[in-house]
């Protein structure tokens, strides 16, 4: 596990953020490397890193489902598919005891939202393929890990020669837990306590749709290196 940054470095924004990753992920260029962003905030960020490593960029669709009256606290995630994957807080579960089926009725909500993202912002745009292929994963930051879990499990089962997460901040215990998910974790603060990803951003602003597809469609632009 890589640590770059001392634990109070505060990032000006994602794209801040995103060129202290890049700087960190240089090794991993000549590995011809798909870069795949959780949106909305992770693709910032992931923009950066792959204009930096001259890197296709696309999605990896995951949705947190969140406690009731409180969207935040994330009970699990769900992964989009053929065949939907998720993961499950138990610990949490029991302590929020939500009501009957809930969890379930979220999930498919989620589901749904997942479907209507794809359409918006990869339009007809296929999937990548990741068989034999070095992806890395990138997120705003991570703080209970659940949507990053689902991810990385979720991309397992299409076979990449190598997954790298790579994140600007996250609490220790959980990059801890998620290095035995992946190939390699660079992470370039873990601060202790741990209140929030949001608290070493200067700008922190909530990223749009408008924002992802623009992100996306200038990457296009920068890289011809196949999907």
């Amino acid at each position: 596990m890589r640590a770059f940054m001392p634990e109070s470095y505060l990032f000006r924004d994602r794209s801040h953020a995103g060129q202290e990753l890049a700087e960190a992920l240089q090794h991993l260029a000549d590995l011809k490397p798909l870069v795949l962003a959780l949106p909305r905030g992770g693709v910032p960020v992931a923009f950066e890193v792959a204009h930096r490593l001259n890197a296709p960029l696309d999605l990896v669709l995951v949705r947190k489902i969140g406690a009731p009256g409180n969207e935040e606290l994330a009970l699990g995630a769900v992964i989009d598919g053929a065949e939907p994957k998720w993961v499950i807080n138990q610990e949490l579960i029991n302590q929020i005891a939500p009501p009957p089926n809930w969890f379930e009725e979220e999930m498919q909500r989620q589901l749904a939202e997942l479907e209507r993202r794809r359409q918006r912002y990869c339009g007809g745009r296929p999937a990548p393929v990741l068989n034999d292929r070095c992806v890395i994963v990138i997120d705003d930051g991570v703080a209970t890990g659940a949507t990053v879990r689902a991810a990385l499990k979720g991309l397992k089962q299409s076979n990449p020669s190598k997954i790298v997460l790579a994140v600007p901040v996250g609490p220790r215990a959980e990059m801890e837990m998620l290095r035995s998910e992946v190939d390699e974790l660079v992470c370039l603060a873990m601060p202790e306590p741990f209140i929030g990803v949001g608290r070493h951003y200067g700008d922190f602003d909530q990223t749009n749709d408008e924002q992802v597809i623009d992100l996306l469609d200038r990457a296009q632009t920068f890289t011809n290196a196949p999907l």
